[in-house]
This record gives structure tokens, C-alpha cells and sequence, in this order.
């Protein structure tokens, strides 16, 4: 053993590794995307792992390895639960022969989400056994014990940090190599009453997933994952947490009372024999979880199955916010306030506001070329412009306004559909990404040519999985392995689809890609521009845009038209921050006075 500074996903990965680990595979999403990148780089040789196209897709390939006998781990963020929730379900009936671990890194706040979900209300849904680790180390640990879960009662399991426990730093104890286990598949026996899901099977089957969580209910009580934390002086109030917030709740508790605290653990199946325990001599409990009342509603049960008049408080009666992130400074006011002590929190120091940076397109973004082009060749005409998840959700931000819808990864081309079919007056566009476009677009595709849909299909190809860090996908040519492989070329798949309409331009010619978009949005049916510039972070142009001042007429075209970040407005006259461009020479293509210089060039004016 050792130890390692570790953020918490490196902690969730190293400790999947320690268990033998066999397969990771997964689709990249904050908070989640780290694990599986620390499993790429610190495996050893037989440990497979990649990035499948969708959520979805990664749990298929779990399934089959797990069927093999092997130990695998998906990651995911908790809105990727959502697409891998039509296999999972099955899973679970059919069950696993190896282990199955489902890391999904919730996001309260949400930070980086859509929204706000708790797995562990989908784990008592689905009735898969869930692991909530409220450090890193106990992430480390409770991965390890999540396989042999798995293994012993044949089911996936749920480990479900949340975002202040995946990207947060701690010193790990973790196994040294020599201490890995070693675990060999056993390879897949035919078993169709075993590996094929029937209607009669899946009966028999959920009898046996409740029997099984039953016995885990017993099981869980003992387990080192739930305990109850003894107070220092008798007491009539106790608190129950689990998660981060428990780390939360035992800081403040140093502070305001050495109170009785139920530490949860395993939400999923509950840990009802220590929770008696717990309640046990109480007259009331303060519930601090994120994000859903799951601890505070099994406490509500048991107190009504078994005739106790504890009185259980939390988000359902307005004693902790039923949205949003927790904090230790929230919830030692919540506990103090509960106790009725006076909470000892240091007055925030007075300091200057930040300045404000509202979310934009990177300066030199190819992005903001496609959408200005698709901008400009639509001007005047009755538009919609369906966005998607990823960095082109910024081009909503003004000047560009150029998204007005954005719901989920690659829906923008089913609710372009819908508009059309409501609408068939309205242009209708459905922007995506290279990465989404091969996770969740190509269906969509196929509905909007069988059912004769009207709209232009445009795809921001910038060769990377942008906003999540830069991950491989089938478009770039290479996998996590490291193996350079042919590219799945997006314009062969449309046209493979049936398409008869696809072109390619580069956004960042200007001139070209306004006239492109004027011609394709002019067919009908189903139609689609490939928009493909690589992304600035991973190959940047040589040289810097320049602004003559003399030639200048202060007119603020390229400010008010693109909102590129290195552009600013002073004395008059525009300002391009060397430190920001990138010389992508947008901005000089559009100065109506040709004051700007493109990179290496001298600006165009007469």
C-alpha cells in the first residue's frame, strides 16, 4: 500500500483497477469523464478500454463482456443514465456472471448539466444496489466492494459520486501493482434460459431481484459504508447524511454538538436495521443528502411502518433546500438552527467583485464562423435554429443568437422535425456536433428522411469531443487505446443514410460558406452542411490578426457581428488582444473598411 494524491475519479479508477478490472468503457460527460481517462492511462496491458459512441452503446458492450465473466466499469454522468437506462433495465433482470460496475457522477447545482438528477432515486427504481461515497478514499474503497457486490448476487451496481467528490483532491491509501487482483473471465457459456430475456423469465426474475435486495437490506446494516456516529451527551435530535454531505454534516458537527449522526452509505437497498438503531431514543432528525429526500423518505417509512413518532425533517418540509448544492456553511446553519445553537461562521472577506465573463465561444472558434455564415445566408428569412449540448450551446450568447432550443444531445433534429411538420413555412436547422452527430443524431436522420421532413441538417465538425476535453470519437481517426484506425467518415454515413445533399466547407471561408448555406437550404427534404475546422485548443493558426488604426472607421462591425472575445472597442477604433486571437482571420473578412490584417498579411485597404 501507498499512498497518492489523487482528484476522486482518478481515486473511483485506481480503485476499479485494484479490483481487476477487465473492461472501462463509457462516453465522456462532466463530472464523470476522468475516470475513465486515469483507467487509459494507468491500466495495465489486459485491461481493454474505450469510448463508445453513447451511453447506450457502452452499456451493451459492459453487458457482453459481463456475460463473459469479466469485471467491467461504465462511466457516465447522470444524464447519460438516462440513454443507457433501456439496457440497464434488462441487465438487471437478466443479471451478470462478471462484475458490473455503473459509475454515474451526479451534478448538483447543476454545474455542468441540463439538470439536476439523483441516481439514487433511479437506483431504488431500477433496484439496482448503489454505492454513495462521501470522500475519495471511500470512492476508492467502494468500488472494490461494488465488484464483489456484483459478483456475489450477479447484478450491476451503482457508485454515484457527485461532482465535489469526483473533482476533489485528497491523499489516497491505495494497493500497490503486486496487490491488484487478478481476475480472468471465464468466457461465455450458451445459457439461453440464463442470456436470453423472456417475458416468463423476467417474472421469475424480479421475484428474485427482491428476495436479493431484501437479504442486502440485512446485509447493508453491517456494512463499514453505513454506521452510526455516537453523540457526546445524550440528545433527543439526531442528523442523518450520506454523500459529500456527510463530510459536510461532521465539520459542523465539531462545532455545534457531538450529536447522533447516521452515516448512509448505500442508499440502495436501505440499511434498515441501523437506521432503527439510529432512531432509536430520538425525537427528531435533520436529513442532509443532495438531491432528492431519498434518506429522509425511507427514514419517513420506517418510522411509519414500525409506529415511531420521530419526527424526520429535511427538503420535504422546507428544512433544507430542495434544490441545488449543499455547502458546509449551509448545512451548518441548517444543523445549527435545528439545534438551536448559534452557528460560528466567519464573515466572508470584502473583496472586489470578479468581473464578469459570460460563457462565449473560444476567440478563433470555428464555431462562430458556422453560425455567423448560416446567420448571414438567412437573413430576412423565417428561421428556427435548433441548438444542441456541447460548446455550439454557446452560440446562443449575443451577438450571434443563433440557438433557440436546445433540450438534449441531438434532439435539435427531431424538434426540427416537429417544427417542420407544424410549420412547413418555417427554414428549419438543427445544428450538432461531430461527436454527438455519431453518439445520437443518425437515427433522428433516418426518421426525417422516412417521414419526409424538411430541414438543413449542419454539422460543427472540429474533430474533437470539445467541451468534455478533447476525447477521440469514430470521426478522428484514433481510439483510446491508442490505435490509429480509418475515420468514419460523417459525409459517407449521410450518404450511406440515403442523403443526396451533403456538402463540405470550411467555415472559416467566409464568402464560400454563406454561399454554400444559400444553396443547400434552397432543396428540399433533407439536407446537410459538414462545417469541419479543427478546434482552436488542438491546432491553432500561425500569426495574429492586426488592426490598421489609420484605416479604421470605428464602425464596430466586427464587435457587434461575431462577439469574438479578442475583439474590443477603444478610442474609437477596434482592438484585437494579441494574448486571445488565434489569427483565424474571421473579423478581417467581414471589416467593411478592410482595416484588419489577416495573419502575415497587411490589412486590404485601398
Amino acid at each position: 500500500m501507498h499512498k497518492e494524491f489523487l482528484m476522486g475519479n482518478e481515486a473511483i479508477a485506481m480503485g476499479a483497477l485494484a479490483a481487476g478490472v477487465n473492461l472501462v468503457c463509457g462516453y465522456p460527460g462532466t463530472p464523470s469523464t476522468e475516470v475513465l481517462e486515469t483507467v487509459a492511462k494507468r491500466r495495465p496491458a489486459e485491461t481493454y478500454v474505450e469510448w463508445s459512441i453513447n451511453e447506450k452503446t457502452a452499456m451493451e458492450v459492459a453487458a457482453g463482456a459481463a456475460y463473459s465473466g469479466a469485471r467491467v466499469l461504465v462511466t457516465m454522468k447522470q444524464m447519460g443514465l438516462n440513454v443507457a437506462s433501456d439496457p440497464l433495465m434488462c441487465v438487471e433482470y437478466v443479471g451478470v456472471k462478471g462484475g458490473m460496475v455503473v459509475l454515474v457522477a451526479d451534478d448538483p447545482g447543476p454545474i455542468s448539466s441540463q439538470t439536476e438528477q439523483d441516481t439514487r432515486t433511479f437506483a431504488r427504481f431500477s433496484k439496482v444496489p448503489c454505492f454513495d461515497p462521501s470522500t475519495a478514499q471511500e470512492a476508492y474503497d467502494m468500488v472494490q466492494e461494488a465488484f464483489a457486490l456484483s459478483e456475489q448476487y450477479g447484478t450491476p451496481v451503482f457508485v454515484r459520486p457527485t461532482t465535489r467528490v469526483s473533482h476533489g483532491y485528497a491523499d489516497i491509501t491505495v494497493k500497490d501493482e503486486t496487490e491488484y487482483a487478478k481476475h480472468k473471465p471465464e468466457g461465455f457459456i450458451k445459457d439461453t434460459k440464463k442470456w436470453v430475456i423472456f417475458p416468463r423469465a423476467s417474472f421469475l426474475n424480479h421475484q428474485r431481484i427482491e428476495k436479493r435486495n431484501a437479504a442486502l437490506t440485512e446485509e447493508m446494516s453491517k456494512s463499514p459504508f453505513n454506521r452510526i456516529e455516537p453523540e457526546g451527551e445524550p440528545g433527543r435530535k439526531g442528523i442523518a447524511a450520506g454523500g459529500i454531505c456527510y463530510t459536510y454534516a461532521m465539520e459542523a458537527r465539531k462545532e455545534l454538538a457531538d450529536v447522533k449522526l447516521l452515516k448512509v452509505g448505500t442508499p440502495f437497498p436501505f440499511p434498515e436495521e441501523l437506521a432503527l438503531a439510529f432512531l432509536d431514543g430520538l425525537d427528531e432528525v435533520l436529513c442532509v443528502e443532495e438531491l432528492d429526500p431519498v434518506i429522509e423518505r425511507e427514514l419517513t417509512y420506517l418510522c411509519g411502518k414500525h409506529g415511531l413518532t420521530v419526527r424526520i425533517h429535511g427538503k420535504l418540509d422546507g428544512y433544507m433546500p430542495n434544490a441545488g448544492e449543499n455547502t458546509v456553511d449551509s448545512v451548518k446553519r441548517a444543523m445549527a438552527d435545528f439545534l438551536g445553537k448559534d452557528p460560528e461562521i466567519p464573515a466572508a472577506p470584502e473583496l472586489p467583485p470578479l468581473p464578469v465573463r459570460p460563457p462565449v465561444l473560444c476567440a478563433g472558434c470555428p464555431h462562430r464562423a458556422s453560425f455567423y455564415a448560416v446567420k448571414k445566408a438567412m437573413a430576412g428569412k423565417k428561421t428556427i435554429y435548433c441548438g444542441d449540448i456541447g460548446c455550439y450551446t454557446l452560440g446562443n450568447a449575443q451577438p450571434l443568437d443563433m440557438v433557440d432550443t436546445c433540450l438534449c444531445m441531438g434532439a435539435g433534429l427531431g424538434i426540427a422535425q416537429g417544427v417542420f411538420h407544424t410549420e412547413p413555412d418555417t427554414n428549419c436547422f438543427a445544428f450538432v456536433g461531430d461527436s454527438t452527430f455519431f453518439a445520437s443524431a443518425v437515427p433522428s436522420v433516418i426518421n426525417a428522411l422516412f417521414n419526409q421532413a424538411d430541414f438543413t441538417l449542419v454539422v460543427l465538425d472540429n474533430s474533437t469531443t470539445a467541451m468534455t476535453g478533447h476525447q477521440p470519437h469514430p470521426g478522428t481517426g484514433r481510439t483510446m487505446m491508442g490505435e490509429t484506425v480509418p475515420p468514419v467518415s460523417i459525409e459517407g454515413v449521410l450518404k450511406g443514410v440515403g442523403l443526396t445533399c451533403v456538402e463540405t466547407v470550411d467555415p472559416l471561408d467566409h464568402e464560400k460558406a454563406v454561399e454554400t448555406v444559400k444553396r443547400v437550404a434552397a432543396e428540399k427534404g433533407v439536407k446537410a452542411i459538414v462545417f469541419r475546422s479543427p478546434c482552436i485548443a488542438i491546432s491553432k493558426p500561425s500569426g495574429k490578426c492586426a488592426v490598421d488604426g489609420d484605416a479604421c472607421i470605428g464602425c464596430r462591425t466586427c464587435i457587434d457581428e461575431i462577439g469574438c472575445p479578442a475583439l474590443s472597442f477603444a478610442d474609437g477604433k477596434a482592438v484585437i488582444d494579441p494574448g486571445q486571437c488565434t489569427g483565424c482571420g474571421l473579423c478581417s473578412q467581414i471589416c467593411p473598411a478592410g482595416a484588419i490584417a489577416p495573419a502575415g498579411k497587411e490589412a486590404r485597404h485601398e
